[in-house]
């Protein structure tokens, strides 16, 4: 218990880095496609770029701070975060808690598919700024950057957190930078902070409610910080989101001020945030997006890995190989799930072709998960005895909140977001038929009383006149207590051809905790 709490609460330089190389890259990295898909094809106001920037603000305020990174970071299962690792928390107290858990994984796997090929192809995608010639190839050098991403990830979220970490503390300085540099030039876009805008975008401009699908791509990353809690430690994820907040804000004010500055054009194809950067600045600008874009992919990786290990715990998933490349707690790789996501993106990348398409796709999935997030949580806040109306007031605002993100993102699903929810359903009757066969299996598993079978096995041993089988022979056994044994391990010693052995093992392996090293 002791160890669990000094790894999730130890805050320290090598964490805070290790933090903003693993969970920060999604939600990172959103300024390359946030306001390009808040704008489209709209030609610029004022009153839409202002409007964006207040629900950009309050969505990252309300949604990723308070929700996640005051609230929900608060529950860990020894050290674990994820929502299996809360599901784990609450599921003693009502069986249907199982239904939230799985939709809600099953819907993060599916996201973790669409991250990473989003991510690398909004960045990438700005090379054809300075050589159009490269349009043809751009599928091929984002196939080939995603290959080498998931190739590395053998090696474990300590290296590659330490490696990706000193990049991601560039990128955000650099964005921050970017952004306080035009938000120098009109400092009168910070009036978008007033949640009027907001309210006057969403409910007064016509259509205006179903920019919250794109506004909504600004937090997709939220649910890594809560997945990649075992990777990093809660207080570390606390402090680097000081950082990471105040610099995605200047970045996004720093679009929005350039944004008006073309009031009465439209897009046309430019991205803001290349826009934001000095001509001599272009070709390094992209370069360390493009590294941040592969490291935004991280986030779900890694989340990925930890919520396959706690749906096995779970019965929830079948039983794989797993590795644990260091010696620090939560941190894993799983080589299966590794390769079916490289696929998956690689799929993505061959179906969408460009970032564009992939926007229209993005964020349906990961709406569900947050929902679900949101309905365990209250339960977890309910059962630990949390004042009631506190409990009803955040059970309440958070649907609100995510209701209508879910609505608007709704809007996605002819244009590609089908896509996740097939993959989310799949992964999902995978989850529903283990755990149902597992169910099964338990139920009809017959035990008996081991220590009236001590003395017939000791005979056997000794009994000369039947052929040795092995001097020691091992069965595995599921019984959860030490007096007990399935009849069938039983049968098999004793009937038909009797099994003598000198010793006989009978092992249950219980996976736990502690101690570890």
């Amino acid at each position: 218990m002791e160890d669990h709490k000094k790894h999730v609460d130890k805050v320290s330089a090598a964490g805070l880095l290790v933090a903003l190389g693993i969970i920060y890259g999604d939600i990172g990295t959103s300024p390359l496609y946030v306001m390009t898909a808040v704008i489209d094809k709209a030609v610029i106001t004022e009153d839409l770029v202002l409007g964006a920037l207040s629900c950009i603000f309050w969505t990252l305020t309300l949604q990723t701070t308070v929700k996640y990174v005051i609230l929900i970071l608060r529950a860990d299962n020894r050290g674990e975060g994820g929502i299996f690792a809360l599901y784990t928390l609450v599921r003693r107290h009502a069986r249907w808690l199982t239904i939230p858990a799985i939709l809600g994984g099953s819907a993060l796997l599916a996201d973790g598919i669409i991250t990473p090929p989003i991510s690398v192809a909004s960045a990438v995608e700005g090379l054809t700024i300075r050589y159009p010639e490269l349009e043809h190839y751009l599928i091929y050098i984002i196939i080939s950057i995603l290959t080498l991403l998931f190739l590395i990830q053998a090696l474990g979220t300590k290296v590659v957190g330490r490696s990706f970490g000193p990049v991601m503390f560039v990128w955000f300085a650099m964005l921050g930078v970017l952004g306080l540099v035009w938000l120098s030039h009109d400092w009168s876009i910070l009036r978008a902070i007033n949640p009027y805008y907001a309210y006057e975008l969403l409910f007064e401009r016509p259509g205006g409610f179903w920019l919250l699908g794109a506004v909504f791509l600004c937090t997709t990353g939220a649910e890594a910080l809560y997945s990649d809690l075992g990777h990093c430690g809660r207080s570390n994820i606390r402090v680097s989101w000081v950082l990471v907040k105040t610099c995605l804000l200047l970045q996004y004010f720093g679009q929005g001020a350039w944004l008006i500055s073309q009031a009465g054009q439209t897009l046309d194809g430019r991205k803001p945030i290349y826009a934001l950067m000095p001509e001599w600045f272009l070709l390094p600008g992209i370069a360390i997006a493009t590294i941040a874009a592969v490291i935004a992919s991280q986030a779900l990786i890694s989340g990925s890995f930890t919520l396959i290990s706690e749906a096995i715990r779970l019965n929830l998933w079948p039983k794989v190989r797993l590795v644990f490349p260091s010696d620090q707690k939560g941190q894993l790789y799983v080589p299966s799930v590794n390769f079916l996501l490289w696929m998956g993106c690689v799929g993505v990348v061959l179906y969408f072709r460009e970032s564009a398409n992939m926007e229209a796709a993005y964020g349906l999935a990961i709406t569900l998960t947050m929902l679900m997030t949101t309905a365990l949580m209250s339960y977890y806040l309910y059962t630990h005895r949390y004042n009631m109306w506190g409990v009803l007031l955040f059970l309440g605002v958070y649907l609100a909140i995510e209701g209508a993100f879910l609505v608007a993102n709704l809007l996605k699903f002819t244009h590609g977001g089908w896509v996740s929810l097939v993959i989310g359903s799949a992964i999902a009757a995978v989850m529903i038929i283990w755990l149902r066969a597992f169910n099964i299996k338990a139920r009809l598993t017959e035990y008996v009383k081991l220590d009236q079978y001590i003395e017939p096995l000791r005979q056997l041993s000794h009994d000369e006149s039947i052929p040795k089988y092995a001097t020691h022979l091992v069965f595995m056994s599921n019984a959860s207590r030490t007096s007990e044994i399935e009849s069938k391990i039983i049968y098999s010693i004793f009937q038909k051809r009797p099994k003598r052995a000198d010793i006989y093992w009978f092992v249950h392996v219980d996976t736990v905790d502690d101690p570890y090293t």
